[in-house]
């Protein structure tokens, strides 16, 4: 699961709390968020993450992590289906981004089923201490979303 994510290689510790709590800080000051995603019976199979909400700019940025063992059932496009939608209702999202490793091929299938479109290369951005890479920006705007139901 590091591989693709912002989280430093080897983890620091107290890395987890630390970051727990600038989602939780973020929640409240209203420029990040963070949801677990779980099963039916609350078995944890990922999470569900808005690193930049600009409230100004109607712009949130999202991202999603699932458990490598719950990989190929769905779990990250539902888990983005409903993360989208939160955004759109709940923060008035405007545009949504997605920044997509060019080497991840899930996570732009992904990307793809929920309607988001490819929108070019960012070049060597820094992802985490020591690590910089090409980034895919993939984007969706409000009035793109398929109706409910639909």
């Amino acid at each position: 699961m590091l591989r693709f994510t912002r989280v430093p290689v080897p983890v620091p510790d107290g890395f987890a709390e630390g970051w727990i709590k600038r989602y939780e800080d973020g929640l409240v000051e209203g420029v990040r968020a963070g949801f677990a995603v779980v099963d039916e019976t609350g078995a944890f199979l990922g999470l569900a993450l808005v690193p930049e909400i600009d409230r100004e700019g109607a712009t949130v940025e999202l991202g999603y992590v699932v458990a490598p063992e719950t990989r190929g059932r769905g779990v990250a496009t539902e888990a983005l289906r409903q993360l989208t939608d939160w955004a759109v209702e709940e923060l008035g999202a405007v545009r949504l981004v997605l920044m997509i490793s060019v080497d991840n091929e899930p996570s732009k299938r992904v990307a793809a089923r929920c309607g988001y479109e490819r929108e070019g290369v960012l070049r060597s951005v820094y992802v985490k201490p020591g690590v910089r890479e090409n980034v895919e920006l993939w984007s969706l705007l409000a009035g793109e979303l398929c109706p409910k139901g639909g």
